[in-house]
Parts: C-alpha cells; structure tokens; sequence
C-alpha cells in the first residue's frame, strides 16, 4: 500500500535501483554523518557521494532527493550550515532525526547551550524545508518554533516504543498547526515497516495519552499518511490525495473478507480494522504495480 517512500541511509544509488525496479516513487536522502563508514569517509564525502546521486538520477521521473544530516549529535555545525546552504540552493528537504531520546536533549544543552532545535534554527535548518524525524520530546518552545517557521514532522509511533523513546505529542502539533505525516523508522527499530500499522498506533496512542477519544480521528490519521506526508516532501501538488490534475498514486484495499465485517465506516476501517495484506492493488503514476496482491515488476 506504500507508493512513495523517504529514506536516509547509506548507499542511496542501490536504494534508487530497487525501487524502479519494483516502480515506486522514492525521496533519498543525501546523507551527512560525522563519522565514516564503508559508504563514505567523513561528512564532505558523504555529501559528495550523495549529490553525484543525485546528478546521475536526475532524469528518473520517479526518483527525487532531500538532505539528510543523521542527527544533530552525529553531525557538526559546520556541515549543518553547508546542508543549509545546500538545500536553499537546491530548494530540497530536509530530513533530519531530531528530539528523538531525552539523552539527546541533555547532550545538546550540555554541548551547545540549547535544544536541538533551538540549535538548528541558529543554524539556518528551521523552515517549511525541515522534516523533524521523530520529534518525540518537544516542550511548548518546540513546538511554537516548529509552528512559527513551518517545520514539517515524521511521526514514527511503533519505533519509538520499540526503542523506548517515548511518545511524540502528535495532538498538540496538530493544535499549533504543525503539519504531521507518518513514518516508520528503519527496519532495525520496526519489523513491519506497515504504515496501516503507524495509522493505528497513532490514533490509539494520541487517544491514550490526552485522554480524549475524539483526539485524531481516522480522517485526520488517513491525512498523516497520505497528503501530510506528501506536503512534507514539497510533493502535495503531485501526490497525496484523489485529485484531477494530480500523478494516479493510489492503492485499493479489500473490505470485503469475513474478518472487515461489518464496515460502518470505511475510513475507520483503513485505521482500525486494515493491515497491509489487505492491499489488493497498487500504482504508480497509473502504472500498475501490484494487482490482486501480486507484484507486477
């Protein structure tokens, strides 16, 4: 049921070839890490490696890139400002873990004086560009930065539990008008990688933790996943909803087995009830890429 995906890690090209291979839509990450690793030797490599990607992909339709500095703590201040140079010239996103753990938040104040957010807007990152991966431990502070310079968030509700980082405070983002999509995290940190899971892990938990059954609605949760995340790509204009004029990126799911009976609700259904073996069928810009639930590349 996925058709586009964001990714950060390393070796981006191989990344780009499986996905044409199976014709989904990708947003790869330009990775910038302080540290090396057998795709790259220190954070300008890593940088150079990725824009040569990027320059050899550049004519794939289905292929576009954003900028991805790992975390705060894994990269310096003096990459952080070059992949902010870097994204205001390329006009990309950028996708960044950030507010993840509370080790983070201390490291950051002891290292740098500041949240790592605060740090990131002194460095010139906070804007409708940033995609703030996790975001989990955010004060009103946060927040309002995020809110008043347009940041864009990945909520990843299962990897969080599963590595005990905590809960992301997806209502009161969604209060201060901070745009929300949905995320997974890698597989190392979420087995499934299922996004009807996200969907239902993160109405369940944003009910549990106000208190408040009416908080985050199946529509509202259907919207993470599909046109929040797109926006948050700068992609909504193309993808993301059922729109005449937009790219047919569109999956269909099976409400008709004995176990999704009965269906009051469809979208209730997509949240509550679904899981990615339902998918019966799925395109890519109208291209056929899964059909009756088996791959057609």
């Amino acid at each position: 049921g996925v058709t586009c995906f964001n990714d950060m890690y390393f070796f981006p090209e191989a990344t780009a070839e499986a996905a044409l291979r199976l014709g989904m839509r990708a947003a790869l990450g330009i990775l910038t890490i302080g540290f090396p690793s057998a795709y790259a030797s220190d954070a300008d490599d890593y940088l150079n490696k990725g824009l040569a990607t990027r320059d050899a992909l550049r004519d794939q339709p289905l292929i576009s890139f954003c900028l991805a500095p790992h975390a705060p703590y894994t990269v310096s201040d003096a990459s952080l400002e070059k992949v902010a140079t870097l994204a205001a010239q390329l006009d990309v996103p950028v996708h960044i873990h950030v507010h993840e753990t509370r080790q983070e938040i201390g490291d950051s104040l002891r290292d740098h004086g500041v949240r790592p957010l605060a740090r990131l807007h002194r460095l010139g990152l906070l804007g409708p560009n940033l995609i703030a991966v996790h975001a989990v431990h955010l004060d009103q502070a946060d927040i309002a930065l995020l809110a008043d310079f347009g940041g864009k968030v990945a909520h990843c509700p299962v990897s969080n539990l599963k590595l005990a980082s905590g809960i992301a405070p997806v209502a009161e983002l969604a209060r201060a008008g901070v745009c929300v999509g949905l995320g997974t995290d890698g597989a190392a940190s979420n087995n499934r990688l299922d996004l009807f899971r996200e969907m239902n892990f993160a109405a369940l938990l944003a009910k549990g933790c106000s208190g408040d059954a009416a908080v985050l609605g199946a529509h509202d949760v259907l919207r993470m996943a599909t046109l929040n995340a797109a926006r948050a790509l700068g992609m909504e204009e193309k993808i993301g909803s059922l729109v005449a004029g937009k790219l047919a990126d569109l999956c269909a799911v099976r409400l008709d087995d004995p176990w999704m009976q009965p269906c009051y609700d469809p979208v209730a259904h997509l949240v509550h009830v679904a899981d990615r073996t339902c998918v019966s069928h799925v395109w890519v810009a109208g291209k056929p890429c899964l059909a009756e639930g088996n791959v057609q590349n």
